[in-house]
């Protein structure tokens, strides 16, 4: 919850903080913010890689969580805004990002892990728990978003970025105060690799030298946005090759299991180019067309959070109460749902525009009504999302798919800033015609996803069956009381407890 608070109030001011504070135009500025975006979600590859293999999810959200409290903090650091791009402060915006990347590499991916490891695999309740996870996080975002917001158009950005930066350290004092509630979960599966001596050091400090590497790499590429696309297209080839690779390997259910797995990944691509408009695009349509009556731009994007807070309970019994009557949709089919209900959302808002017309302010009803239709869309893809990665992928490779989940959302976020580019068109010569050529942008994805979303749920049976969730089994963790499976067959002495195996 506070490492939301702390993320998304840092961005509903972000573009915002490009283009009136750093001076850039819009089309850069969303650029920007979309590279941005993109590698907060490329991270979680390293850093599901490095938790998997060595540290363990815990010590990487802990290591993380310090990381982005440092980040934030940096942020608060503006310099002169009349100089613009030349405010010598622009170095120090540019390693606060790199910080909030890399530290959001080693938390995003492996906390969603630890929340899996808490439910076994066929519990039916995996996704009403994620959904409920889900709310929680949205807590965060909806109180950063309007605290952050407020202080930071109303006060100075110095005061947004603070508050975030503060939300960040009440974070990491809850995850180290109340880890006796992960009953030991998230721990290291090598905890004596970790305390091995490696060039002179611990191997665990060694592997904390390496993410502080990670942000002097992510320093430069944030500032570089053209590579981060390079990037997003040999790096997404080579992972979703080795996947396959690996699945292949595998063979079997589990084979299948990755396979439709790597599906519902390619799908949320779409999904996030289009969802995350709503900080970028969105965020300037508001600020600039649309009636507001008086309230800042920002305290808009705690409209999507607020919303899941409401409806995220509701999803959650709703899916467990069909799940027990045999009625649940499949997971591919909820993604299509997902979509549909996306784009719905944009072709509401041109509809709304275009009947007040080009010169009149959009009434902000239309802004509540995107913002419902995308929340219900990401309660049908996001929760379940995470919650059918965590079940599908096998034991061994849990964050690494995880991983490839959240590189998918970065590919997604960096197509949205180039969508939103286009919003930002500097063809676009006057008010009525910048409007214009954002509506139009709009309706063009808005029918693109129903379309999308009407075929996702026409081939979903075929992906359902690529589950093989009848054959879906929990792992063997190695604690199984001796003579378990012959439990019932011959009567135990009482007061005898069974030994554990070892």
């Amino acid at each position: 919850m506070w490492e939301r608070f702390s993320y998304y109030g840092m961005r509903a001011l972000l573009i915002f903080y490009l283009t009136q504070h750093w001076l850039y135009n819009d089309e850069k500025a969303s650029v920007i913010y979309g590279a941005y975006t993109a590698l907060v979600y490329i991270a979680p590859v390293l850093g599901g890689y490095l938790a998997d293999k060595y540290l363990g999810q815990r010590k990487a959200v802990l290591f993380g969580a310090v990381l982005l409290t440092f980040g934030h903090f940096f942020m608060a650091f503006e310099g002169d805004g009349s100089l613009g791009q030349a405010n010598p402060m622009i170095d120090v915006f540019w390693l606060a990002l790199a910080f909030i990347i890399v530290g959001s590499g080693f938390l995003k991916a492996n906390i969603s892990v630890i929340v899996g490891q808490l439910y076994p695999r066929t519990d039916i309740r995996r996704d009403g728990a994620y959904t409920i996870f889900y709310m929680g996080i949205n807590v965060g975002a909806a109180v950063g978003t309007i605290i952050a917001g407020y202080l930071g158009q109303t006060y100075g950005w110095a005061y947004g970025f603070g508050a975030a930066g503060f939300g960040m350290l009440l974070g990491l004092i809850v995850f180290i105060v109340f880890k006796p509630l992960l009953l030991g979960k998230g721990e290291s599966s090598v905890p004596e690799k970790l305390a091995s001596p490696f060039m002179g050091i611990k191997f665990e400090w060694f592997l904390y030298l390496v993410g502080v590497g990670a942000v002097a790499v992510t320093w430069w590429l944030v500032q570089n946005q053209a590579i981060v696309g390079s990037i997003l297209g040999v790096f997404g080839g080579l992972l979703v090759a080795f996947v396959i690779w690996e699945a292949i390997k595998i063979g079997g259910h589990d084979r299948d299991r990755i396979f439709a797995a790597i599906f519902l990944i390619i799908g949320s691509i779409l999904f996030w180019a289009l969802f995350e408009q709503a900080g970028s695009s969105l965020n300037l349509f508001t600020d600039r067309y649309v009636d507001r009556q008086g309230v800042s731009a920002s305290i808009f994007q705690s409209i999507n959070p607020i919303y899941i807070i409401l409806l995220a309970p509701l999803f959650a019994g709703l899916w467990t109460w069909l799940a027990r009557k045999g009625l649940e949709p499949s997971t591919p089919a909820k993604f299509g749902l997902a979509i549909i209900q996306l784009g719905a959302g944009f072709l509401v808002l041109v509809a709304g525009a275009n009947a007040v017309g080009m010169e009149a302010m959009t009434p902000v009803i239309f802004v509540f009504l995107i913002y419902l239709l995308h929340t219900t869309g990401e309660l049908c893809l996001s929760p379940v999302g995470l919650s059918a990665m965590n079940r599908l992928a096998p034991a061994h490779m849990a964050s690494l798919i995880m991983g490839t989940w959240f590189f998918a959302s970065a590919t997604g976020n960096f197509a949205a800033g180039l969508i939103a580019a286009a919003t930002g068109s500097e063809a676009a010569s006057g008010e009525g015609a910048a409007k214009e050529t954002v509506l139009a942008v709009y309706s063009q994805i808005g029918w693109v996803a129903v379309g999308v979303g009407v075929a996702v749920i026409v081939i979903s049976p075929v992906i359902r069956k690529m589950m093989h969730l009848d054959t879906l089994r929990d792992d063997d963790v190695g604690n199984d009381l001796a003579g378990q499976s012959e439990a019932g067959l011959e009567a135990q002495q009482a007061g005898v407890h069974p030994a554990t195996r070892p």
